[in-house]
């Protein structure tokens, strides 16, 4: 079974699918021996570790190298965060998606954010020609994470547009924002696709999800925000006084990373 077979039947159940998300080889290889299923890259995360804002600013190919440097180290499947395709031209979009496959990865996260859900579609529709079948399209629908309607009128645009992207090609929904209970499960049980919510405050733990129905659960930034904001308190700290002792003692516990990537 290959990678992209196997990250398709994560989805299938009956457990739900708990994704961290990644931003470099040293992250998603800390993931896998946390005992990650599948690791997922975050677009927001990836872009600031390369010093670029979120929101389909990073070039490509410093995309298709992370992703690569990530699939290397990895034997758990791979999905790959890629925006909104970092063009609306379909031609462009199809030659990332094949960059994409051909660095590793055996899904993708594909957002419409704040564009025409017919284009979307297309989008979608395009990288299904260019990938086949063996790659995992989730489609993610921004209605809720960018407001874009409100109350009833969210949920019956969500649902529209999530047929309009199964009807493209998708395999899986990602809908970002909500975090009731009621209406998480209304989604999970309207959308015929897996659904793939993402963790934030508020949001139920995985497995009261699993009862919701609910198929999928991305960390997003998450582990990101921890990790930096760790960062960030060791470094004012050792800089305040120069104690290099005490930065060694708040490194206690870190992987040995040149042992997990040396030589088998």
């Amino acid at each position: 079974m290959t990678k992209a077979d196997t990250f398709k039947t994560l989805h299938e159940g009956p457990q739900i699918l708990v994704l961290p998300n990644a931003w470099d080889a040293a992250s998603a290889a800390m993931m896998e021996d946390a005992g990650a299923r599948a690791v997922a890259t975050s677009s927001a995360a990836v872009a600031w570790a390369h010093g670029y804002a979120d929101g389909d600013l990073l070039p490509v190919p410093a995309l298709l190298a992370a992703i690569d440097e990530m699939a290397r180290v990895l034997k758990v499947p791979l999905t790959a965060d890629i925006e909104g395709g970092y063009s609306d031209d379909l031609a462009a979009v199809a030659d990332t998606v094949r960059g994409v496959v051909a660095a590793g990865a055996a899904g993708i996260n594909f957002e419409d954010g704040g564009r025409s859900p017919d284009l979307h579609a297309r989008k979608i529709e395009t990288a299904r020609k260019t990938a086949g079948a063996g790659l995992f399209i989730n489609a993610r629908i921004d209605v809720y994470l960018r407001g874009l309607a409100q109350g009833e009128a969210a949920l019956a645009e969500t649902l529209r547009r999530a047929e309009l992207y199964r009807s493209a090609g998708a395999d899986g929904i990602f809908v970002p924002g909500p975090t009731d209970d009621d209406l998480l499960a209304t989604l999970a049980r309207e959308i015929a696709l897996p659904l793939n919510v993402m963790g934030r405050g508020g949001v139920s733990p995985a497995g009261r999800l699993q009862e919701l129905g609910v198929r999928r659960l991305s960390s997003a930034t998450g582990p990101f925000r921890a990790a930096y904001a760790a960062l960030g308190r060791a470094m004012e700290a050792y800089l305040a006084d120069g104690d290099a002792g005490a930065l060694a003692q708040a490194g206690q516990g870190a992987p040995d990373l040149n042992k997990r990537f040396g030589p088998a």
